[in-house]
């Protein structure tokens, strides 16, 4: 029975994430592709990249891993070899959608901090690099992954499922990257991400005081200036999305933290009643829930992306009710 409510819980969670997920990682792209929403090119370069990552997160890790795992399980998706590409691909674009939240908020940092150096920094040729250049690093990261993984069980002389190997939580070297893949993502992310908005705040916070003491003197009176909402603005956006990265990130670093420290294996997907697999599981979902935060959180702080989001549904509302009046 219990196996049974875990097996009930996933087969609902998942397909709803998707469902969620999809098109609203979808939307994001299409609205912030059409650039009205007040942004510069180079944010919107960021937000539709961190965007695309997510959708394909959802395609990769929820449909083709997890969905197709709950509801087809002996699918030639099983197969130890595609099992195990399918495995390297979840790795690099959690990657790659990580690091370009840090890249983002580095961005924000640099355009609100450093003035000189946003110039050169803050444009459309740098954010295609940066972008190009963490995804590339990343695809090559992971792609060593590939030979950890054996067969779960052969049927046939075809291997199925993939398991850890034993080596890897024996061998210094893997346990040397198994310890470096986690600093990289999520450790190093945490600290830069706190860092970065830490002194963004700082500035920010300063600036604003200066600022308020500038047109006190000059009208006399505290007037709303424009310039210090739009930093407002621009700091709950920046704060949103780290702040949900960081939340839900939290519990898959505690995972490997316990599986290193307690000398106890990942979850095989195979028993669910190892000790691990609800901290293990817990994690993975959370990660993925992220991958369909974002876009609540851009029409949840940004007004022109809401009239767009809004746009985009009535326009078809429209075409439909035109059409019936015609007919």
């Amino acid at each position: 029975m219990h196996v049974s409510l875990k097996g009930l819980i996933f087969s609902i969670y998942y397909p709803a994430l998707a469902a969620v997920g999809i098109p609203a990682n979808l939307a994001v792209i299409a609205i912030l592709s059409r650039g009205r929403c007040g942004l510069s090119r180079c944010i919107i370069y960021y937000m539709i990249s961190i965007a695309v990552m997510d959708l394909l997160l959802m395609i990769m890790a929820v449909i083709l891993n997890r969905i197709a795992g709950i509801y087809f399980p002996d699918s030639f998706l099983s197969i130890t070899p595609i099992c195990s590409l399918r495995s390297v691909v979840n790795y690099g674009v959690i990657d790659c959608s990580v690091w370009l939240t840090v890249v983002f908020t580095f961005d924000r940092f640099v355009a609100i901090c450093c003035q000189k150096l946003k110039i050169k920094y803050c444009t459309k040729k740098t954010a295609m690099f940066v972008i190009g250049t963490v995804c590339t690093l990343s695809c090559i990261k992971n792609s060593f992954l590939y030979i950890i993984y054996e067969p779960v069980y052969i049927v046939d002389n075809i291997p199925w499922l993939c398991g850890m190997k034993s080596i890897f939580y024996t061998s210094p070297s893997w346990i040397a990257f198994d310890w470096i893949h986690h600093i990289l993502t999520p450790c190093l992310p945490f600290i830069l991400i706190l860092l970065f908005n830490a002194l963004t705040v700082r500035h920010i916070l300063i600036a604003n005081k200066s600022r308020g003491r500038l047109r006190s003197q000059r009208n006399g009176e505290n007037q709303s200036d424009p310039e210090t909402e739009k930093r407002k603005r621009s700091i709950v956006l920046l704060f949103a999305i780290s702040g949900s990265f960081i939340l839900l990130y939290s519990l898959l670093l505690i995972t490997f933290l316990y599986v290193r420290i307690a000398s106890v294996s990942y979850f095989s997907g195979t028993n669910f009643d190892e000790s691990n697999f609800i901290l293990d599981e817990t994690g993975f979902m959370l990660q993925l829930l992220s991958s369909c935060v974002n876009p609540f959180i851009y029409a949840g702080t940004q007004n022109k992306f809401r009239e767009e989001l809004k746009n985009g549904i009535k326009y078809p509302l429209h075409l439909i009710v035109k059409s019936l009046k015609q007919r």
